[in-house]
């Protein structure tokens, strides 16, 4: 049978921009699975996804105007059941049968298989193969029904009457087999040939498509409009460098991939125009600037080499014509009330101080369970003064427990009011106003970090502390009111808290035990948070720890030999694994994790427990005497690099046991008949035990 290509287009009012390509690769995805799954398509057939501000649309190749039939073997039931004893169908059969459209006829035609009891009857029969025109239907109505649609729209049809549920009104269906329409409808729409261009640019409206391979370029050319969303996505970024380019001064457009989606999303055909604004405006801060621009105007400001904005930005228009002066001027004229509200609320919020506005965070609820902002920053005050009198006291105390208190002071500013994302940045700048040292009023933005994946740690000491305080706080707070993360809802971000905390620990040499970071931060509560939900606390960190090291690529044995143990001190840990790395790598690491793993099994089982010291007296073997002396020489030298941060040379000592412990396996009864002799062979396996697992359970490392 013949394949043709298929290409499936839904025409609709605009679409929702920060939904758009999202919904053109759900749909195309669906569509093509829906196909695959009839026997209509491919596994491997070829899906392009097309979307546009008014268009979603699918192209697949190879698509059969018939799917093949098909051979089906149904399984009835035991020939027992199924015939009586002369051999005719029983009612139950008959009853079967029946269900599966079929009479008494089929009964001849059955088929046996298997052996005395185990005999079964199974119909043979053949599945017709679908049409295109039935597969395709199924398919359309299957992709519309998963469509990822954030707010879906009730409205009428043109008979008056009938009402439908769709991201947006529909106007227009094209389906396509090579040159041929299919026969399909949804939405109260049938399926054409035609479809609409840009709104003001098209050379003919409606636009007819005579094949499904020539959808995208009838579109560009008759219709002006780059179906493609990734081909819209990169003339939009070429153009962006070019007229950057085109600026001068070693300009560049700011990085923002959810905005270029954004503004993709947004036009048809794009063109991107530069336009400017006063220079007097660079007086605001310009994170104030570059955020009114993007969010509000979906502008692309310019920066410059060093990073700094520029009095001129990119707009992405969606018409292209031969005078855009017009369209430039309307866009500055537009943008300067937006930046001048910017400028009027950083002048107002500087009229007051940062300590000023403390005494209103109690009245900001935080949450209905934990109190106000203002009890919260209380809490994080007593925590931050703990962690800073750990790592030193003094002047950086001071300093962390001033910038805790005022670091949520931003909340009530008016700009912070305007622009939430611009929390801590604008506590910063209103710190340096008031006088405070850049130390403060860096650790008050940077309390927030890290807040996303690879974003940056804070700057120093004072930074590290506050923002350990906060997200610590978070976190147990939340924990202690039952609202740990479920599944894969985590509503207030504690998964990225905890990385963030592990992110602190592990890479800013900060050397304070987990346990008691936990212990102190619960007790800043009242009542204290238990031992209990500190121990769930406690795992959840582990558990994120351990997907962060398989994430920057450690093995999952690497990782849990290291993170069962539980470390107290985070920053330990890469160095752990390094040595945990090496120590695989050495001849005798299988042997020796294997012993490993036998020892622990041994001890696990060991009645009434395995204590005390070794008792040289009572050792009778000369594999067993000469393990405790192999111990004796190897453990405090092992136990040294270890005391000294060296595991890599720790392990390697330790490595040199192997023959000792081989020897000891091969010829020594462990469970001897002298309880006395037992019980000191058990404590020299404990002793055993113990050194290995100093570094990490090497036990984790035996297949």
């Amino acid at each position: 049978m013949i394949a043709q290509n298929l290409l499936v287009e839904i025409f609709v009012e605009e679409l929702p921009p920060k939904a758009l390509k999202n919904l053109g690769e759900a749909f195309a995805s669906a569509l093509a699975a829906s196909l695959r799954r009839d026997g209509l398509a491919a596994d491997a057939a070829a899906v392009t996804s097309y979307a546009t501000p008014r268009r979603l649309a699918a192209h697949v190749v190879d698509v059969l105007a018939a799917a093949i039939d098909r051979p089906v073997a149904q399984k009835l039931m035991p020939v027992s059941v199924g015939l009586d004893a002369a051999g005719q169908a029983t009612p139950a059969l008959l009853k079967k049968l029946a269900a599966l459209g079929a009479d008494a006829a089929a009964v001849p035609r059955l088929r046996r298989e298997g052996e005395g009891k185990a005999e079964t009857l199974f119909l043979d029969s053949v599945v017709r193969g679908a049409t295109l025109a039935e597969g395709l239907q199924k398919a359309l109505d299957a992709a519309l029904a998963a469509l990822p649609i954030p707010k879906v729209m009730n409205y009428q049809l043109a008979d008056g009457w009938t009402s439908v549920d769709f991201v947006r009104p529909a106007h227009g269906l094209m389906a396509l087999h090579g040159n041929a329409v299919v026969p399909v409808s949804v939405l109260g729409l049938r399926s054409g040939n035609t479809t609409r261009g840009h709104r003001f640019e098209a050379n003919a409206d409606p636009i007819v498509i005579e094949h499904a391979d020539r959808y995208a370029e009838t579109l560009l050319v008759k219709g002006a409009v780059i179906a493609s969303f990734a081909e819209r996505r990169a003339e939009i970024a070429r153009q962006l460098a070019a007229a950057a380019e085109k600026a001068g001064d070693g300009l560049r457009p700011i990085e923002d991939d959810a905005l270029l989606d954004e503004v993709t999303a947004l036009v048809e055909r794009p063109n991107v125009l530069a336009g400017r604004f006063e220079p007097e405006f660079l007086e605001v801060p310009q994170e104030c600037l570059i955020l009114t621009m993007k969010a509000n105007q979906k502008y692309f400001p310019l920066l410059d080499a060093a990073g700094k904005l520029s009095n001129r930005f990119l707009m992405v228009s969606n018409l292209s014509p031969a005078d855009p002066s017009a369209i430039v001027g309307g866009n500055e004229r537009v943008v300067r009330p937006r930046l001048a509200d910017a400028r009027f609320f950083f002048d107002q919020d500087r009229k007051k101080t940062l300590e000023s506005r403390v005494a209103g965070l109690d009245k900001v609820v935080y949450h209905n369970k934990l109190g106000s902002q203002g009890e919260r920053c209380k809490r994080v005050v007593d925590i931050v003064r703990a962690i800073a009198e750990k790592l030193g006291g003094g002047e950086p105390t001071r300093q962390a427990e001033q910038a805790a208190r005022l670091a949520k002071a931003d909340l009530l500013t008016d700009m912070v009011g305007e622009f939430p994302e611009l929390q801590g940045v604008m506590g910063r700048y209103y710190a340096l106003n008031d006088g405070l040292s850049p130390e403060i009023a860096d650790a008050i933005e940077d309390h927030y970090k890290p807040r996303f994946a690879g974003d940056d740690l804070p700057r120093g000491r004072v930074g590290v502390a506050v923002a350990l305080a906060d997200k610590l706080e978070t976190l147990i707070g939340l924990f202690g009111i039952g609202q740990s993360p479920t599944g894969d809802k985590d509503p207030f971000a504690l998964r990225r808290h905890a990385v963030g905390v592990i992110r602190m620990l592990m890479e800013s040499g900060i050397d304070l035990p987990l346990d008691d970071l936990l212990a102190g931060a619960a007790g800043s509560f009242r009542p204290p948070v238990g031992d209990g939900i500190l121990g769930s606390l406690r795992e959840f960190i582990y558990d994120r720890l351990s997907g962060l090291l398989r994430e920057q690529g450690y093995t999952a044995r690497e990782v849990d030999a290291v993170v069962s143990l539980r470390p107290q001190i985070l920053s330990d840990v890469p160095k752990r694994l390094a040595a945990v790395r090496a120590f695989s790598a050495l001849p005798e690491a299988e042997a020796l994790a294997a012993a490993n793993k036998r020892v622990g099994n041994i001890l696990k089982k060991a009645e009434g427990g395995v204590g005390g010291r070794v008792d040289a007296s009572l050792l009778k073997e000369d594999a067993e005497i000469a393990l405790a002396r192999a111990l004796d020489d190897i453990v405090p030298r092992a136990d040294a690099a270890f005391a000294a941060g060296d595991h890599a040379r720790s392990l390697r000592m330790l490595a040199t046991l192997r023959g000792p412990v081989d020897e000891f396996f091969d010829k020594v009864m462990v469970n001897a008949e002298d309880r006395a002799v037992r019980a000191n062979r058990l404590a020299l396996l404990a002793r055993l035990h113990d050194a290995m697992n100093r570094v990490a359970d090497l036990s984790k490392l035996s297949a």
